[in-house]
């Protein structure tokens, strides 16, 4: 079963990609995070294979807390995808 951390600050956003994830076999939701603060959090306790980042986000962007989860000591490997919204 693959982990998944869910990141966006928009709760539909959010709140749909989990619900996808979550009836997709295979997968299991296992946080859910409105900033890049909570991510980091929820990453240390949960330890999840994927985490699923937003950029753009209040508090500390997704950029920053990317930069935190894959620090020099950092286990994790990073595939990015982009989708730009008008």
């Amino acid at each position: 079963m693959t982990s998944v951390l869910v990141v966006d600050d928009h709760v539909l956003i959010r709140a749909g990609l989990a619900a996808l994830i979550a009836a997709a076999p295979g997968l299991t939701v296992v946080g859910e995070a409105s900033n890049g603060r909570e991510a980091i959090a929820l990453s240390e306790e949960h330890h999840p294979d994927v985490v699923l980042m937003d950029i753009r986000m209040p508090d500390m962007d997704g950029v920053a807390a990317t930069r935190h989860l894959l620090g020099p000591k950092s286990p994790h490997h990073l595939c990015l995808l982009g989708i730009c919204l008008p």
